[in-house]
């Protein structure tokens, strides 16, 4: 089987097809959720409850293959299951061997303790791995500031619209404090890419940088954040594949 080059809009779309036909209510819940109180003013969208990790299969020509998608309504499990398993079956014409739920306790439920818990640590350096194409919105390099607060919001926002609610921290705080992380080595490059939707005709900017940044500082109570950050994403069009993230602290 042959991926095209954005593998995850390929994917994103088909399933939003089969979902609006067996599911509408759902359909509207992952598509277009609604904003609601602590998701903050200036997020233009409310985020998806979803991300599809399917990098691999960007213009791979295959037998066999997995698609990871990470879910973050986990009450939806069972029924985004089935919806992948006829994607793949009637869409893809592909047999399905096993799918593996996995359902992760990340500190996404309890960020703020976690984050204390981990400032009696030491973490002095660390390095942020772009895999997909990045956009943090206004910035042209990674800076840690403007990259932990977006982060922090997304965090907070996935709370606020699928969990317990909004981050109990002090957000103007804890946003000074990250401000004395420093950037001590970057290496970028940019990647230049866009989706023509099918259904509008309608052209969207799928630009960013992939690469990676290296930091300094006190960030033992910033890596859990960071962590949770591989498995949402972070910056603009996540659910498209964008903003794909990992960690490594030294």
């Amino acid at each position: 089987m042959q991926f095209p080059d954005q593998a995850a809009n390929l994917f994103r779309g088909q399933f939003g097809k089969i979902l609006h036909r067996r599911d509408p209510e759902m359909y509207a819940q992952f598509f277009a959720p609604v904003r609601e109180l602590g998701v903050p003013s200036g997020l233009h969208d409310p985020p998806r409850p979803f991300v599809f990790r399917v990098r691999h299969l960007d213009g791979a020509r295959v037998e066999r293959f997995h698609i990871g998608l990470n879910v973050f309504q986990t009450n939806k499990v069972e029924s985004v299951s089935a919806v992948m398993r006829e994607l793949v079956r009637q869409n893809l014409r592909a047999n399905v061997i096993s799918i593996d739920q996995q359902i992760l306790h990340l500190p996404l439920a309890d960020v703020a303790r976690a984050s204390r818990r981990a400032a009696s640590t030491v973490v002095s350096t660390c390095r942020v791995i772009f895999l997909s194409p990045t956009e943090l919105k206004n910035q042209q390099r990674p800076e840690f500031a403007p990259l932990f607060n977006r982060l922090r919001d997304r965090i907070s926002t996935l709370r606020a619209l699928y969990g317990p609610g909004p981050l109990e921290i002090d957000f103007k705080v804890i946003a000074e404090r990250a401000k004395a992380i420093r950037m001590t080595r970057c290496e970028l490059n940019p990647v230049s890419a866009e989706r023509l939707s099918n259904s509008t005709g309608q052209r969207h900017n799928l630009s960013g940088f992939t690469g990676f940044a290296e930091y300094e500082g006190d960030l033992a109570e910033f890596i859990p954040y960071l962590e949770i950050g591989s498995y949402t994403g972070v910056g603009r069009q996540t659910v498209w594949g964008k903003g794909e993230i990992s960690i490594e602290t030294f």
